[in-house]
């Protein structure tokens, strides 16, 4: 049937003007949201994946959570979008991310893992002005640059290296004590902290070896360290070197206890060192740590955490859960997601974690950090105490 011309004009216009209230609906309804990117980055392939896939499962976990409560900044409902990146725990790998996630124009970033990442990543993020937590990141440099919007939720070296250190001396009672790092800024860092500590309690420090992230034969610097006769081994570095090289030292002989930071302080730590775990042998210190009342806030992520991924905490989920609630409290708090107006928010902000009570102080560390000082009972992490 053929239209005629006004028939033809009217449909045309009906059509015009549905498309246009759909459109103008689709307006109104993407005016009222707004979507907030948060970048994350850790080694999600390599020796340490298992820890980098732990604060990632851990920033999932709370960009789910703060979609599900329906927050607001202003008066626009906010969608959060988690942007992950692999930096392989390697500084190329990480400042490349990291300018992907700059290009991506994120709001804040949560990262990244490894010290050595972290600070050759943190001048992007600088020259961006885009806030960074990290969750993990432990050398004292990286809020030492005079970056505005560098943060960390977790005590640095300074605190870690120092607080082992001196219980190696007055607690283990460590008369010979000897040292191993993998020359990587957290691996070094952690260890010449430790040593100017052990010296300042009057304890002697009979040798100092290097290795790398990447070996897996000890057996040249081991044999050197054992005719030293040392009572304690500290290893600066990360689990994945910690498990073989406790498998050489038993092969050796060397009956020496075995200390490390927070980098060997994990549950995959017995299973990479196998028999070579014995009761009470290795002492290790968690950047961070809760007690009292506070426990119970903790023990129910972690129980939540297995149920959601069915996988144990490793180390740093908390710590990387509680850095994306606290730079979307501090977005709630401003008002906005602009990184230059919820800086100031950032700053002064106060926020009851999982972890424990987060504030920053004028450098971007945590106020009074807690470190929780572990050993291992048949193969299971077993907590001695929580310092500050």
């Amino acid at each position: 049937m053929k239209l005629s011309g006004s028939r033809s004009l009217t449909l045309v216009s009906v059509a015009v003007a549905a498309v246009l209230l759909t459109a103008c609906g689709k307006k109104e309804v993407a005016s009222n949201q707004l979507v907030v990117k948060i970048g994350h980055v850790g080694p999600v392939s390599g020796a340490i994946a298992h820890l980098g896939k732990d604060n990632e499962n851990g920033a999932r976990m709370a960009i789910e959570e703060l979609n599900a409560a329906g927050l607001k900044i202003g008066d626009k409902t906010v969608k959060f979008e988690l942007l992950t990146e692999d930096d392989a725990a390697d500084p190329k790998q990480g400042t490349a991310a990291a300018q992907k996630l700059v290009d991506a124009k994120v709001n804040g970033i949560i990262g990244h893992l490894n010290s050595g990442t972290t600070i050759p990543a943190s001048q992007i993020y600088n020259t961006a002005g885009i806030p960074q937590i990290s969750p993990s990141a432990t050398n004292p440099k990286y809020t030492r640059q005079g970056y505005a919007g560098a943060f960390r939720v977790v005590a640095d070296d300074v605190h870690l290296g120092g607080t082992l250190g001196k219980y190696a001396v007055e607690t283990l009672k460590g008369k010979s004590i000897a040292v191993i790092d993998d020359r990587t800024a957290y691996g070094q860092g952690v260890a010449e902290e430790f040593k100017k500590a052990v010296t300042a309690a009057g304890g002697a420090i009979v040798g100092h070896e290097f290795t790398t992230d990447k070996a897996s034969d000890f057996n040249a610097i081991l044999t050197t360290l054992k005719a030293k006769k040392p009572d304690i081994v500290f290893f600066g570095g990360m689990d994945a070197v910690a498990g073989p090289m406790l498998r050489q030292m038993k092969s050796l002989g060397i009956q020496a206890k075995f200390m490390g930071g927070d980098g060997i302080c994990t549950s995959e730590l017995a299973k990479l060192a196998g028999d070579a775990m014995r009761d009470e042998a290795v002492v290790c210190a968690e950047a961070g740590g809760v007690e009292g009342e506070q426990k119970v806030g903790m023990d129910k992520f972690r129980a939540d955490f297995k149920a959601k991924f069915n996988a144990d905490v490793q180390v740093y989920a908390p710590y990387v859960y509680d850095a994306v609630k606290v730079m979307a409290t501090a977005m709630v708090n401003a008002g906005s997601a602009d990184p230059a107006k919820y800086l100031p928010a950032l700053k002064s902000i106060t926020y009851k974690g999982v972890t424990g009570d987060i504030a920053f102080d004028e450098k971007g560390d945590i106020k009074n950090g807690a470190l929780t000082l572990y050993t291992y009972k048949g193969g299971e992490r077993s907590q001695i105490a929580v310092v500050r």
